[in-house]
């Protein structure tokens, strides 16, 4: 079998080590990198094209609740994501799907669970824990906000990422290697596609999406 290459995108190296060790177990010749930031782990998808999988924690330095997803889909949309958090009821893994993952990983899983998750990702296909039905979404507001973030490019969703990190136009323009006016062109076609007239309600907008994982932590 051909070497495998994961990314461990989590800030607490007690659980990247126990996901370190379920991967190690897959059985084929694996290469990890590991990350502890959303920063981290773009730095390390974009050293590493040839990643097949990055494995990416909800909420750490530089993510609040689906932002992150969103983010990372928009910059490395060939990377198969999967996302793990101990915040795995229903809306947020049904949400995190419909933005762009592969998968959804609960941090209380089994080893077996996990392996079993990442097979089924690399192998093409979408993996939620066991018995889980996802139903629809019952809040129309938040189906429909999704809706129009999937309406984004790749660009402007990477924009939207970093305005919910708190970057400003200045700051995001430097990271993309672009002009300010540039970013507030972006910037501008962002609120426009999401129904807002600011940045900051741009960004209240997000936060509703992963509201419970925002409200209820992660570990």
């Amino acid at each position: 079998m051909a070497q495998l290459t994961f990314i461990i995108a989590d800030d607490h190296p007690l659980f990247r080590g126990a996901m370190r060790q379920a991967l190690e177990g897959i059985g084929a010749t694996i290469d990890i990198l590991e990350a502890g930031d959303l920063e981290g782990a773009r730095k390390k998808a974009g050293d590493h094209p040839e990643a097949d999988l990055i494995l990416l924690d909800l909420t750490m330095p530089g993510v609040s609740g689906l932002s992150g997803l969103i983010a990372f889909r928009a910059e490395f949309s060939s990377l198969p994501v999967v996302v793990v958090s101990a915040t795995d009821d229903v809306s947020t893994m049904r949400r995190a799907l419909e933005l762009g993952a592969s998968g959804f990983i609960s941090k209380s899983a089994s080893i077996e669970e996990i392996r079993e998750g990442v097979r089924t990702v690399l192998d093409g296909g979408i993996w939620t824990p066991p018995d889980v039905d996802l139903g629809s979404e019952h809040d129309q507001e938040i189906a429909g906000l999704i809706a129009r973030i999937q309406t984004l490019t790749p660009q402007q969703g990477r924009v939207l990422g970093m305005l919910a990190e708190g970057l400003l136009n200045k700051q995001i323009a430097y990271e993309l290697s672009v002009s300010e006016a540039t970013i507030k062109a972006h910037v501008s076609a962002v609120l426009q596609k999401l129904g807002v007239d600011s940045r900051t309600q741009a960004v209240i907008q997000l936060s509703k999406i992963g509201a419970e994982v925002l409200t209820q932590g992660d570990v």
